[in-house]
This record gives C-alpha cells, structure tokens and sequence, in this order.
C-alpha cells in the first residue's frame, strides 16, 4: 500500500468537511457532543486554517484514496510553550491497524520540528493506547504525560491527558 500526506487546499474544504463530520460523530461516543439543528456536527475552527499562520491540514491518503487527515496548530491544549499541537487525527476504520496513522503522525513530526502538545479523551482507549505507542517510539521515550489539569477539559467535563514532547 502507498501511503502519502497532501496538503489540504481550500478547494477542498467541502471533501474535508465531509470527513469532519464523520470524525465528529465517531468522536460523539466521548464528548457527548449533539448535532445542530440540521443535523451536523460542525467545525467552528475550519475557516482558520486558511487564513491564520501555524494552522495545517494533510489528508492522509492510501493508494490515492482518502484515508483520514491531520490538522495542526500552534494552539496549546495547557499552559506550556509549544509550536505545535495536532488539533485533529482521523484514519478511517478500514484504514486502522495497517500503519498508516503511524505514517501520518511521523510525517507531521518530521516536517514540523519542535515542542509538541497532543491531547486524547482518556476514555478513547485506542487513541491513548496509539499515540502514547507513537510519541514513545518516536521520541525513544522522552515525553511526559499531562494528567489532571483542568486546562485540557473536553466538552462533556472530563480531563483530557496530553503528551509533552519535543521533535
């Protein structure tokens, strides 16, 4: 399988809504997070990865099939300087377990070099389990784990962990 990461221009903006909604109703199950009104999601920082600095968006893609994305920002989820955070990471189901997120996560941290936050719902034991996995390889083990700082709370009231790390 070839995997590639593609920069996500604003003429694809619609194709990576489509996504986010997808994203968003897998990511419902942990933050309790309601549909509006016409039965979307939404994404209310969409429109600032085009026109703000330090904001990136990759579709991850398998075969030139769309496989998930990446967003990125320089937005800390606590109070400790960093360049970066992954703001969002989605694989789709039939992409997981193959290497791909694995690819994904490398690429962004080779290509953006720095002090990194990176925040998971706890109660999303895959996503723990896959970027403390990654973060740890990739950094040979030198990254703390942020526990209990109400700075990283989610919608539904529960303390988000984040990973501190350097690249």
């Amino acid at each position: 399988m070839n995997i590639s990461m593609a920069p996500v221009s604003k003429d694809e903006k619609e194709i990576l809504k489509n996504l986010l909604e997808k994203y968003e109703y897998e990511f419902s199950q942990y933050n309790n997070c309601d549909v509006n009104s016409l039965g979307l999601y939404g994404y209310d920082y969409l429109d600032y990865y085009w026109t703000e600095e330090n904001r990136f968006i990759y579709f991850i893609k398998a075969d030139d099939k769309l496989a998930g994305f990446v967003m990125i920002s320089d937005y800390p989820e606590i109070n400790i300087e960093t360049n970066y955070s992954v703001s969002e990471f989605f694989v789709m189901h039939k992409y997981r377990k193959s290497g791909i997120g694995t690819f994904a996560a490398k690429y962004i941290f080779d290509k953006y070099k720095g002090a990194w936050q990176l925040r998971y719902h706890p109660e999303n034991r895959t996503s723990k389990l896959f970027w403390n996995k990654v973060v740890r390889e990739y950094t040979n083990g030198n990254y703390k784990i942020i526990e209990n700082n109400a700075e990283a709370e989610y919608e539904d009231g529960t303390i988000g962990e984040v990973l501190i790390f350097k690249t």
